[in-house]
């Protein structure tokens, strides 16, 4: 099994002790572009995230996903042999990703301080619901919690409804996002100097949520507007909302230029909406959402799925089939791009997941296998990497420790 990833990051060493979704995203993203990434759990229990349904034979897929490519070892950092053990590895680290409660790796005496003393130019990352200090430090991260503070779930769904979660923990993969992101601004920042210190990430995925929602904040301090939820609809262009088609399926329309408007129009054979003076600019279509959603609308209901994608590819119109999973993989663009590839995996021999986003064409990264089941590369962590041998590591064993 060779060691070394395929990628621009190949040569770069993580250690992810981080649990559940973002962190360890965070670190999936790196192994996915060559880094060498080492996933350490508490021994006998785990990642709590290897529990998570869906399951086939016991086993948590959402675990084979978020965790890819990864080496899995288990070490309790609790306990004196576990903080020396992880201490040497810092060593030989170029980053940590982590995503206890603040203060938690200080009552381990592993602070930050700590780990630049074992390592001077190593790049942590520590991830929480509302950062590392604040009033509500302590709190739990868990996504929903951010994602309604962030800003996010009150201007989602109906008009007149409830406010809607996304049917996704859409904010764990996001901070993953941002958290990837900050390792390697922190990385290019340590590469320009010899003489300089690592760094210390304080991400807070509340405010990860809150920095997505771009205009929210600019709009409410110039304009005293709060952003209201509008359904399907967004309130910059028009028509832009979710249609029934004959068939029973759903599309959806968007577009703000005038190009784009007129495209649409052509393809529902309403040419004569293009010089309409409700219609003539953005702000009009707007302000007359409500005409053009009954015109759309009643054409697109009168075509099955397939029929209106057809007419609006035909004039370069913007309509998009809502996709389920099923058509995802069937789907003949995503075929061709091997959207969706298959993996290597130890219990099911090989699965289907997404591949690697983005594409690098001089040296792209690579999905290694599917993860792993707790423990499997203790051997090559403790052995190969920190050079202890059979009796030293089954002393750890014997202890808890690993």
């Amino acid at each position: 099994m060779s060691k070394t990833g395929k990628g621009p990051l190949s040569g770069l060493r993580v250690l992810d002790i981080a649990t559940i979704i973002a962190g360890p995203m965070a670190a999936t993203m790196m192994a996915d572009f060559g880094a060498e990434v080492i996933k350490l759990e508490l021994p006998g229990v785990g990642d709590g995230l290897r529990g998570f349904p869906p399951l086939k034979e016991q086993k948590s897929l959402w675990w084979k996903v978020t965790n890819r490519g990864k080496f899995f070892g288990t070490l309790d950092l609790r306990s004196n042999d576990g903080k020396d053990l992880f201490l040497k590895l810092v060593a030989q680290s170029d980053v940590v990703v982590e995503n206890f409660r603040p203060g938690t790796l200080e009552r381990w005496g592993l602070d930050v301080e700590t780990l630049w003393k074992a390592n001077p130019r190593l790049v942590v990352l520590r991830l929480t619901g509302f950062g590392q200090d604040g009033p509500y430090r302590e709190m739990s991260g868990l996504a929903r919690i951010f994602e309604a503070m962030g800003g996010l779930t009150a201007i989602s769904g109906d008009a007149d409804g409830a406010p809607m979660h996304t049917g996704y923990p859409i904010g764990d993969p996001i901070g993953g996002l941002f958290g990837a992101f900050a390792i390697m601004a922190a990385l290019w920042r340590v590469a320009q100097s010899d003489r300089e210190k690592g760094e210390e990430i304080d991400l807070s995925l509340t405010e990860a949520l809150l920095r997505i929602i771009e205009v929210l904040a600019i709009e409410y301090d110039q304009l005293g507007e709060v952003r209201q939820r509008a359904g399907n609809r967004n309130l910059y262009s028009a028509p832009s909302d979710v249609y029934l088609t004959a068939d029973k399926r759903y599309v959806t329309v968007a577009g703000s230029t005038a190009r784009t408007f007129a495209n649409n129009a052509r393809a529902i054979g309403r040419a004569d909406l293009i010089d309409d003076p409700r219609f003539c600019d953005n702000s009009s279509r707007v302000a007359n959402v409500a005409e053009l959603d009954r015109i759309f609308g009643r054409w697109i209901a009168a075509h099955t799925q397939e029929e209106a994608v057809t007419a609006f590819r035909a004039t370069g119109g913007t309509l998009a089939p809502i996709y389920s999973i099923d058509q995802i993989f069937a789907d003949p663009h995503f075929i061709a791009r091997e959207t969706i590839t298959r993996v290597p995996d130890e219990d099911f021999g090989e699965v289907r997941m997404q591949g690697l986003v983005p594409r690098f064409r001089n040296n792209p990264g690579q999905i290694r296998w599917a993860a792993k089941g707790i423990a499997t590369d203790n051997e090559y962590v403790y052995k190969e990497i920190l050079g202890l041998d059979d009796s030293e590591i089954e002393n750890y064993r014997a202890k808890g420790v690993i």
